[in-house]
C-alpha cells in the first residue's frame, strides 16, 4: 500500500511496483482527481492496483485499507512551507497524528514492513513543516522501544528537493514562463539539495530491500543554487526571440516565513552518531544499536568523515549538468 500514492513520488513508487508482480497494490490518498489521473495514465497496467479514497487522519478508513497488506510505503504529508505555515495544525493532523496511526495499524495488524518519507527540512528544522516531519521521523524510529512481539519493521528515507514533482520548483518556473515570461525567487544565494524523481523512488525500493529496522536513509546527493537553477528551466524551457535569445526576467521576492537559505542532510547532533556507506547516510536511533544488528547488515558502513552536511557546501551542479539531469530524468514528469 501506498499513502499518498496519487503523488508525483507516491505514483512513481505505484509504477515501478507493477513490474515487480506484486499480488495487489493500494493506492491511498485522499484527492479523488488525483486516482482518476492515475488510473488513466496506468491504463492496462492498473489490473492489480486498487484506488482507495482515504485520509491518514480518519482512522477507521485507514485501518480498514491497511488490512492485509504486507509493506507500507508512507508517502502521504502535507509538503509546502508556506501551506503548514498558515495551517500548523493541519500539518500536525497529517505529519504527525496520521504517521502514528500508521504505525498503530501497522503494529495491530502486524504488517511486515513500513517505510516512511521525510524530507531534509527535518534535519535543524526553522518551519512547521521540518518540525512536523522531524516529529514524524522520531515516532517512526522511537518504535524501537516498544517492538514487543510485533514483526513490523520501520524506517525513513529522508529526502531532499525532488526536481519535477507537484509544486515544486520547476514546474513552478516553467509555468511562469509560460504566463508572465518572467520566474521569481527568494534568494539568488539560495540552495538546496536535489534529486530526481526516479532517484527519490530508487531510494524509496532500496531501503525497503536492505532495512533491518528503525533506520533512516539519506542519500548523499548534489545541491544547487536557486539562481542556477532558474537559469536552467529558462534554457530548457523559454521560446527563443527572433534574436535567439531567451528573455525572461528573474525577480527576487524575498524569502517566505519558514524558508532557510540553506538546508542540510543531517543537523548538527546526528553527525557524531551517523553511518555512512558509498552512497547513502544511516541513522539509527542510538548509536548502541549498531553493535546489535546493524553492522553486519551494512558491513562497509563507517563513521561520516566530513564535519558539514549544509547544501551551502555541498558540491554545486553546474548548469550543464543541470541540463543533462532534465533531458535524462526531469522534463518527462512535467
Amino acid at each position: 500500500m501506498v499513502t499518498g500514492g496519487t503523488g508525483s513520488v507516491g505514483s512513481e513508487i505505484v509504477r515501478q511496483l507493477i513490474p515487480l508482480h506484486p499480488r495487489s497494490v493500494r493506492v491511498f490518498a485522499r484527492g479523488e482527481m488525483g486516482h482518476y489521473k492515475l488510473r488513466n495514465s496506468l491504463g492496462d497496467r492498473a489490473g492489480n492496483v486498487r484506488f482507495i479514497v482515504g485520509s491518514i487522519t480518519d482512522k477507521d478508513r485507514l485501518r480498514l485499507a491497511m488490512e492485509g497488506v504486507d509493506i507500507v510505503f508512507h508517502a502521504a504529508a502535507l509538503k509546502h512551507i508556506d501551506i503548514c505555515e498558515d495551517n500548523p495544525f493541519e500539518a500536525v493532523k497529517t505529519n504527525i497524528i496520521g504517521t502514528q496511526n500508521v504505525i498503530d495499524f501497522a503494529r495491530e495488524l502486524n504488517i511486515e514492513k513500513v517505510i516512511a518519507i521525510s524530507t531534509d527540512k527535518a534535519a535543524n528544522p526553522e518551519s512547521v513543516l521540518g518540525v512536523s516531519k522531524l516529529m514524524a521521523e522520531k515516532l517512526i524510529l522511537n518504535t524501537y522501544y516498544y517492538l514487543g512481539d510485533k514483526r513490523t519493521k520501520f524506517a525513513c528515507v529522508r529526502f531532499g528537493n525532488v526536481l519535477g514533482s507537484n509544486g515544486s520548483a520547476v514546474p513552478l518556473f516553467k509555468k511562469q514562463i509560460q504566463e508572465h515570461n518572467c520566474i521569481t525567487i527568494t534568494d539568488p544565494a539560495m540552495t538546496r539539495f536535489i534529486m530526481t524523481i526516479p532517484q527519490a523512488v530508487g531510494l524509496v525500493l532500496k531501503a525497503s530491500a536492505v532495512m533491518t529496522g528503525h533506520e533512516v536513509f539519506v542519500l548523499k546527493m548534489p545541491a544547487v543554487n536557486i539562481e542556477t537553477l532558474a537559469r536552467c528551466v529558462i534554457d530548457v524551457f523559454a521560446p527563443k526571440s527572433n534574436e535567439g535569445k531567451r528573455e525572461v526576467a528573474i525577480k527576487v521576492i524575498g524569502s517566505r516565513a519558514g524558508d532557510k537559505k540553506h538546508e542540510a542532510l543531517l543537523s548538527d547532533h546526528e553527525i557524531h552518531h551517523a553511518w555512512e556507506t558509498s552512497d547513502m547516510y544511516i541513522l539509527t536511533p542510538h548509536e548502541t544499536v549498531w553493535g546489535q544488528r546493524y553492522q553486519t547488515t551494512y558491513p562497509d558502513a563507517r563513521k561520516v568523515s566530513q564535519q558539514s552536511f549544509s547544501s551551502e557546501h555541498a558540491q554545486q551542479l553546474t548548469k550543464d549538468e543541470l541540463h543533462k539531469l532534465f533531458n535524462k530524468d526531469i522534463v518527462h514528469y512535467i
